[in-house]
């Protein structure tokens, strides 16, 4: 509501469009489940096209615990693939592979666990790879693509572990 008084503005009139645009440049214009559900679509449409991953499951939970979540469950020739992926924005100060820490990896050997003792016919081989997706800022033209890293076999279990 603008109030005028003979012709002046008043202090509102004068810090909102100010205020707007302090919060256009500094605050993300998706949140944060908006861009960690596209950049798992992205990484998903990626590893298909890019890789010639076939995708078992995407985000896939443990019955039993409902924490424990996998983004991404492919398929790599003969090799079982659990994928984390991690979304980031282009200038973000902590890479994805970085984020997944010791606590994380924690988690997702549980829930790696439980989805093998779930299936009826054990893989061979399985792995653990991080994909990092990183969108270009907002200020970028919209046909910028994402920038998308793959780091493949993450130490997660010990050379010992049998499913």
């Amino acid at each position: 509501m603008r109030i005028v008084r003979d012709g002046m503005r008043t202090i509102t009139d004068l810090i909102a469009p100010v205020m707007l645009r302090f919060l256009q440049l500094w605050l993300p214009s998706r949140s944060k489940s908006d861009s960690g559900a596209l950049g798992e679509r992205f990484a998903a449409e990626w590893l298909r096209q890019k890789r010639g991953f076939a995708v078992v499951v995407e985000n896939w939970r443990s019955p039993r615990d409902r924490r424990q979540e996998i983004d991404l469950v492919c398929r790599d020739e003969g090799v079982l693939v659990f994928v984390e992926v991690k979304t980031r924005s282009a200038g973000a100060l902590v890479p994805g592979y970085h984020a997944v820490d010791q606590r994380k990896k924690r988690v997702l050997r549980l829930a790696i666990e439980s989805y093998l003792a779930g299936l009826r016919e054990k893989p061979v081989t399985f792995r653990f790879d991080v994909v990092e997706v990183s969108f270009p800022p907002a200020g970028k033209t919209a046909s910028a693509e994402p920038e998308v890293l793959h780091f493949e076999n993450v130490p997660l279990f010990s050379k010992y572990f049998r499913s």
